[in-house]
């Protein structure tokens, strides 16, 4: 539905995560910021995301309805193509798991899934995001939303993203069709609210907008009227009879700063519409219930949901049933990534990430686990690169058989840069890792990093050998060292990002690799994760329930440190005891593994650590529920709504999160916390359900700091077992920042 702006003066404040003055801007920087600022509170359409009547439909919903049916589609061709049952019920009531479980092959193990799960959903709440904020940056575009009869600036929006969606696929760069796909999904969903084509008597959809060699027809010409004006505040007869007997085709005017417009056009409606407010007053909107034209929402949401599936069925015809799923998020499992250190001394570094990627690839090649792409940069110095990003194992394993050590000069390696470079590449939520034996040179580079780890919400591990130990280098052979500020940098980049920063000798190097194997795991959650930097003596407690199995635990410190684990039943485990009643424990380098036994683990979990030194806890586990979350604002006006915020939330202010609990729908969310990575801080938000798994989460003055978000939920199928815990929580991988620097900007909303 449509949400107009009010044409009233308002502050509004902007964070930003940088420390530049603020009165250093310009006033050409302050203009183009009022201009997004104004834009930003007018919502165009269907509301985007939410509706708080409980009767009218939303791009949110139509969206998702479209893409679970026509991916259900698919994979129901997939499966009788193939000779296999396919048992699933195709209607509107599909649930992103419900798809996902019928779309697995029948061979598939429960753990298989989750991950396809969570991307599945990710990439479902990526397309509605990027419709919804078509209402944000090109709020004023008439073609986006077909107002004032721009029906042939309409199609070419959507026949022009029709053609840059194809042409993302076939560079298989998904993450962009992805979100060409939502936006233009929006344009295709506002012709049926905003034009007469339902009320001239239509049921199925217009199939020329998606069809550019097709005519657009009986469309009213420029001078024909079309409505009289609305009576007694009611407008369910104002279109033409004319307009009707002729079945022809018009939409209605819309403008926040003028009332004109052509004589005896229809109006789009609403408080905001001033043109609304000349004669033909009224408009014929069917943004959601209480709109203009209202009593026609339902059957306009119905008409958009099978056009955006006849839309998704055009693109999935010229693109393939496989690399459709794989645009839909479907069949995207992880992504295996190395960023590797080509220079002079990392030959058995290059040796073991040859070794475990081809593990990890012949292993899973042919089934649901099989990475769904393959990124590789290399980097030496003065260079780094070229990435390398692909679908082919093939070809990723004979480029990285490709690599050989040689070359450097000084020590320093452009390291960050090639970090940054995996980056932009990768696909959100992706995990990367980073082999190298030296410091970075390209240090400066550490605000960009710690940005793209925020907005990728990627995971970005450190495999560090020889730190701190002499090294044989390039051309001169002297001996050096890297500093523990330089193996610093890299330890903050992975608490950043949930990741690791493992410094082990290059001897053990092998050792230390099953990480990555563990993390290639398609059900991998994190129930626990904390950093402590100064080091300080703690005491750490999680829950877990029957949900959750082949649990690990990752703590990484100096050798001084120990522990202690204290199991649900109270048995405790030292770690002097490399095998014992709760866990087999290993060891090598800085990094301490332990496996949980899978015999008692539900329960109540306390691990103590005891070091002054820094160091990091991380548990890990195997569950088909997870949770997925998106930073989101408000927008003011008389249908108050969210979208996508970009940016970091500010110190000392609100901010709102969207939650969507993953892989079950007997899981009822009782708490979400921001935690402070670095201390006792925690700050509850407050829960508003909003229904199918998904929560809106307010938390109030947010004070300055690296926060994680934290999960607490009662499974209400393990409740009705007397045996069975019900309560368990989970962990977001990457930090939350706040910034501290905030511009205010007045502007007309």
């Amino acid at each position: 539905m449509f949400k107009r702006r009010k044409e009233k003066f308002r502050e509004r404040e902007i964070p930003f995560s940088c420390s530049s003055s603020i009165m250093a801007a310009t006033q050409t920087l302050l203009l183009l910021a009022a201009v997004i600022l104004f834009l930003s509170g007018k919502a165009h359409g269907f509301l985007p995301l939410f509706t708080f009547d409980g009767n009218s439909s939303t791009h949110r919903d139509i969206t998702q309805r479209a893409v679970l049916r026509k991916t259900a589609e698919a994979c129901r061709d997939i499966a009788a193509a193939e000779g296999r049952d396919f048992s699933l019920t195709i209607n509107d009531n599909l649930s992103v798991e419900q798809v996902q479980s019928a779309c697995s092959s029948s061979s598939s193990s429960s753990t298989t899934s989750l991950l396809s799960t969570v991307m599945f959903q990710t990439s479902i709440a990526k397309m509605y995001f990027s419709n919804a904020i078509v209402d944000v940056i090109l709020a004023l575009s008439e073609d986006h939303h077909f107002d004032d009869e721009t029906f042939q600036g309409g199609r070419d929006v959507i026949t022009t993203g029709v053609f840059a969606v194809k042409e993302s696929v076939k560079e298989e760069n998904f993450v962009a069709g992805r979100w060409m796909l939502g936006q233009i999904c929006h344009t295709l969903q506002d012709f049926y609210s905003h034009s007469n084509w339902v009320e001239l008597g239509n049921s199925a959809p217009y199939s020329a907008l998606i069809k550019p060699d097709q005519p657009l027809e009986n469309l009213a010409g420029p001078t024909t009227p079309t409505c009289r004006n609305c009576t007694g505040g009611k407008c369910t007869d104002n279109l033409l009879p004319e307009l009707l007997q002729q079945n022809l085709l018009t939409s209605g005017y819309f403008n926040i700063f003028s009332s004109a417009k052509p004589a005896g056009k229809c109006s789009h409606g609403g408080f905001f519409d001033r043109t609304s407010q000349q004669d033909p007053v009224g408009g014929i909107n069917k943004d959601y219930i209480g709109s203009s034209h209202g009593s026609f929402h339902q059957i306009a949401a119905d008409l958009a949901v099978n056009a955006t599936m006849e839309l998704l069925e055009d693109i999935r015809v010229s693109i393939g049933d496989k690399n459709f799923l794989r645009l839909m998020g479907l069949s995207q499992s992880s992504v295996l990534c190395f960023v590797i250190d080509t220079t002079g001394s990392m030959s058995d570094d290059i040796a073991e990430a040859k070794r475990v990627s081809f593990s990890i690839i012949d292993s899973k090649r042919g089934t649901q686990q099989e990475p769904s792409a393959y990124i590789l940069v290399p980097f030496n110095d003065p260079g780094f690169g070229p990435l390398l990003m692909t679908t082919n194992a093939d070809l990723f394993k004979e480029n990285i058989n490709k690599l050989t050590a040689n070359g450097g000069g000084d020590i320093p390696e452009l390291c960050l840069s090639g970090l940054q470079l995996a980056l932009t590449a990768a696909p959100p939520s992706s995990e990367i890792f980073v082999f190298t034996d030296a410091p970075a040179k390209d240090a400066h580079l550490k605000s960009t990093i710690t940005a793209l780890i925020e907005s990728t919400k990627s995971v970005v591990t450190f495999m560090l050998t020889d730190v701190l130990s002499s090294r044989r280098r390039r051309r001169n052979a002297t001996s050096r060292t890297v500093s523990q500020s330089d193996a610093q940098l890299y330890r903050d980049l992975a608490e950043a990002s949930g990741g690791q920063a493992i410094e082990v000798t290059k001897a053990d190097l092998s050792l230390a690799t099953s990480v990555i194997e563990d993390s290639s795991a398609s059900a991998l959650v994190t129930v626990f994760q904390v950093a402590r930097n100064p080091g300080k003596p703690d005491n750490f407690t999680f829950t877990v329930n029957g949900s959750l199995r082949n649990m690990t635990a990752y703590i990484t410190g100096t050798s001084s440190l120990t522990f202690s684990l204290i199991g649900p039943t109270g048995i405790s485990q030292s770690s002097s005891l490399s095998a014992g009643p709760l866990a087999s424990l290993t060891t090598v380098g800085n990094l301490r593994r332990l496996n949980l036994n899978a015999d008692n683990q539900t329960g109540l979990w306390e691990i103590s650590v005891n070091s002054n030194d820094p160091y990091s806890l991380k548990v890990t586990g195997l569950s088909s529920v997870n949770f997925i979350y998106n930073l989101v604002e408000a927008h003011e006006g008389a249908h108050g709504d969210f979208s996508l915020k970009e940016g970091r939330p500010l110190s000392g202010g609100n901010a709102s999160l969207l939650v969507t609990v993953t892989g079950s729908d007997t899981i009822k969310v009782t708490e979400v916390t921001l935690v402070d990575s670095s201390g006792p801080t925690e700050v509850n938000g407050s829960l508003k359900v909003l229904g199918s798994g998904n929560y809106l989460v307010t938390f109030l003055n947010i004070p300055a700091g690296n926060f994680v978000v934290r999960l607490r939920a009662e499974d209400s199928a393990a409740s009705r077992s007397t045996s069975a815990l019900s309560s368990f929580q989970r962990q977001a991988s990457t930090k939350l920042k706040t910034s501290s620097i905030s511009l205010t900007v007045r502007t007309f909303s």
